[in-house]
């Protein structure tokens, strides 16, 4: 790996004598880790346990994964193992059901830490502003399967109306990716000292928009994958001062190998060096929103408007004389959830939408200020008089366990299925709408006609390798 000159020169002055073993540990193989689904997947996985995270793994070898369906069922995560410290935070400071939001979640793996390491009976928003990529971040949601999720598709700047509404916001902003080196040589050929000035100064653009969104003594977790000062303890130091955050500390252990603050400032930052750390670069930083008494001491310090004051940039919706009536929601919808009376079931033109009573009011507030871009869970798509079961229904937990038929798939079967390919089911299996599965988890609906089972996993997500690998390796 041919480092930029000018990184070297900055990063050895950042880590003294410790920079030649900085840089030996980036010619090192990058180390593979997952983190399952305890919600799906209680199975044990070969591995050795990450310590700052309770399910985390570092396997042996790299799997297949595109051809593992345990993979696509959402019974696992491929994530960076330095990440995964996010859960830490949650566990020590977030005891309680809370509302957070993961600003900056693309592709989705903090997002589904975050949902799974959260108390029961809490809401997660998770944002991303680029369309493509929120996509991706939907599917993996919808396939992480818990229904206390919103996933939306806007600018940092749309929430800043949402005053004091978030009691922890994660802020894993866009960075110069020096941590990704190892793994992405695009990030080596990318990166300059310029492209440095202009993610700190955007970070803090995105945390000054953020910040309002931030109740009083809620909880901001700042993180980077780059290694520089700018970006890292500088922008944390800027965050205390211009916005009036208390920064916290988090308990490590001394074996973990993590690095602290290299700036010579007391405050506690938590880094991830690749020659300390079993992972990649990682930066993470804790900061509470103080609680001002003082009218002048803060700009933000406002009363909390949010749950009944529409943004500025809300949806116009039609005259009330022009509405279409909404339509009936069919009967056997309400069979298909495990517990029906939790949720809220709306018709939205020709979609059956659920979402969770308890929340029910926070997701309406965002339906008109944002764009979101899924809600809870996809219940099924009405065709004429036909109630067509919707993916996101299959891959979610909430679902009744008896609500439709099973058939267990073989692995080249689950194979063809996630192809998209058609199936011929045994001449025993019940007609019309089948659940799918593999090792009894689910993997999607089949709608069985007979001679063939029409297959109804989503199109945009289909594997689109047409060759098998010579050897396949799963996990579990």
């Amino acid at each position: 790996m041919n480092l930029p000159q000018a990184f070297v020169e900055r990063t050895r002055r950042l880590l003294g004598e410790e920079y030649s073993l900085f840089e030996a540990s980036l010619q090192q193989e990058t180390p593979v880790s997952i983190r399952p689904n305890r919600g799906k997947y209680l199975q044990p996985i070969d591995g050795e346990p990450i310590p700052w995270a309770s399910s985390g793994v570092y396997l042996k070898t790299r799997p297949t994964f595109t051809f593992d369906p345990l993979f696509h069922a959402g019974c696992y995560y491929v994530q960076e193992a330095s990440s995964m410290f996010v859960e830490r935070v949650l566990s020590h400071y977030v005891k309680d059901p809370v509302t957070m939001l993961d600003l900056c979640a693309a592709p989705g793996g903090k997002s589904t830490l975050c949902r799974s390491a959260l108390p029961e009976g809490s809401l997660l928003v998770a944002n991303e502003v680029m369309r493509n990529r929120s996509q991706i971040l939907a599917e993996n949601l919808i396939k992480w399967g818990h229904p206390d999720v919103i996933v939306t598709n806007n600018d940092p700047a749309d929430f800043t109306s949402l005053t004091n509404l978030f009691d922890v916001v994660l802020t894993d902003v866009p960075c110069s990716g020096e941590g990704m080196f190892r793994k992405d040589e695009v990030a080596v050929e990318e990166w300059s000292v310029d492209n440095v000035d202009v993610c700190w100064q955007r970070q803090r653009r995105i945390l000054k928009d953020i910040w309002p969104a931030l109740k009083p003594g809620g909880i901001l977790i700042y993180s980077t994958c780059t290694f520089n000062r700018e970006e890292d303890e500088d922008n944390v130091a800027w965050i205390a001062k211009e916005l009036g955050a208390e920064i916290l500390p988090v308990p490590v252990e001394a074996d973990w190998g993590i690095t602290g603050n290299l700036v010579g400032e007391d405050f506690p930052v938590y880094r991830f060096l690749p020659h300390h750390t079993k992972g990649e670069g990682f930066f993470l930083a804790v900061l509470r929103k103080r609680h001002f008494t003082d009218d002048k001491a803060s700009l933000y310090e406002v009363e909390s408007v949010a749950l009944r004051t529409p943004s500025r940039k809300a949806k116009k919706g039609k005259d009330h004389k022009g509405k279409q009536a909404p339509l009936p929601v069919p009967k056997e919808a309400k069979s298909w959830l495990e517990s029906a009376d939790d949720f809220v079931l709306e018709m939205k033109d020709a979609t059956l939408m659920a979402f969770p009573k308890a929340h029910a009011e926070t997701c309406a507030l965002l339906q008109t200020c944002l764009k979101v871009i899924h809600a809870g869970i996809t219940l099924g798509e009405l065709k004429g008089k036909d109630l067509i079961p919707h993916h996101s229904l299959a891959m979610s937990m909430s679902k009744a366990d008896k609500a439709f038929p099973t058939i267990e798939l073989t692995y080249q079967q689950a194979i063809a299925y996630l192809r998209k390919e058609g199936l011929v089911l045994d001449a025993s299996a019940p007609r019309g709408y089948v659940l799918v599965t593999y090792r009894e988890i689910p993997l999607g609906f089949v709608k069985n006609i007979g001679n063939r089972a029409n297959n109804l996993y989503p199109q945009e997500w289909r594997i689109r390798s047409g060759y098998m690998p010579e050897e396949v390796v799963c996990v579990g």
